[in-house]
């Protein structure tokens, strides 16, 4: 992973992470067949990750360019915080984000891969991409994951994020049933 000065001071103030879609929660292959979208695939590592910030107190939300029900029944699985689908400008629904959980900028992680991104990557205090975003998105994100879109970026970026925050250990220990003091497993 690769961040910039500062990564670590801004991911401790965390509370929502928003993520794209296309190339960032999946490698980006936009499956067809006769009735639109047939398939998506999606990283169980990332989901966990996702389900491991929510157990942090981090929201979670989905601002994607496309519509599908793939998505839909995705992101209920996931239970993520909120979902906003068929946007071509991300920005209202940033802001309607923002509003709806009453948070600053700074306080906001997003995670893209494409041009479209670089607005939110702009404005989002903690603006993340896949390792395999575009050259224009990787200039301007604070933290950059070494894996790409769909095979586990979103988990690294989750990871980093709860780490900072000192939570990660004490998450881990909820599943080995080890509790941590001051980031040593008991």
């Amino acid at each position: 992973m690769k961040t910039k000065k500062g990564a670590s001071e801004i991911a401790k103030k965390i509370k929502l992470i928003i993520f794209d879609v296309d190339g960032t929660l999946t490698d980006g292959c936009i499956y067809m067949g006769p009735e639109g979208e047939a398939m998506k695939a999606f990283s169980a590592r990332d989901g966990m990750g996702i389900a491991m910030a929510h157990k942090g107190d981090i929201k979670s939300a989905i601002i994607t360019g496309r519509s599908s029900r793939i998505m839909t029944r995705r992101a209920n699985e996931l239970k993520i915080d909120a979902l906003y689908q068929g946007c071509v400008d991300k920005r209202g629904a940033y802001e309607e984000l923002k509003l709806k959980f009453s948070l600053k900028d700074d306080e906001i992680a997003y995670v893209g891969d494409d041009i479209n991104d670089i607005p939110l990557i702009q404005q989002a205090g903690l603006g993340c991409c896949v390792g395999d975003a575009v050259a224009e998105v990787k200039d301007l994100a604070i933290v950059v994951a070494e894996c790409p879109g769909g095979k586990g970026a979103v988990r690294e970026i989750l990871e980093f994020i709860l780490k900072e925050q000192g939570k990660w250990d004490s998450l881990v220990g909820t599943f080995t049933g080890k509790k941590a003091v001051d980031g040593v497993r008991q």
